[in-house]
């Protein structure tokens, strides 16, 4: 497994942009699939985005499509979602998650098996 720990959550207005960036810790970054979830309260936990290890595909849940944004920077062993254009619904709680399994862009939570600590997001309307 690999540690992750996400950071650049906050607090926004609808229409405002955030990065949330996910740091991999230890083992080999450029094998893993990486993805983005989010939670909001009293909900599952939903999947947002993934990049394959290859880089060269990507997936978005409907939801996000257009507005969201996943990339990685292998020198810095991070993975990054650019959000825009934010809604209220987007509000929630943004994990990261890592699988060394296929090529890497599951969209079900049992695909991964590490997962970071979990930033806030929160849009206000």
């Amino acid at each position: 497994q690999v540690q992750l720990v996400e950071s650049g959550g906050g607090l926004v207005q609808a229409g405002d942009s955030l990065r949330l960036s996910c740091a991999a810790l230890g083992r080999t970054f450029s094998s893993y699939g990486m993805a983005w979830f989010r939670q909001a309260p009293g909900k599952e936990r939903d999947f947002v985005a993934a990049i394959s290890w290859t880089v060269s595909i990507t997936r978005y849940a409907d939801s996000v499509k257009g507005r969201f944004t996943i990339s990685r920077d292998f020198a810095k062993n991070t993975v990054y979602l650019q959000m825009n254009s934010l809604k209220p619904e987007d509000t929630a709680v943004y994990y990261c998650a890592a699988t060394n399994m296929g090529i890497g862009i599951g969209t079900e939570t049992t695909a991964y098996a590490s997962w970071g600590q979990g930033t806030q997001v929160t849009v206000s309307s």
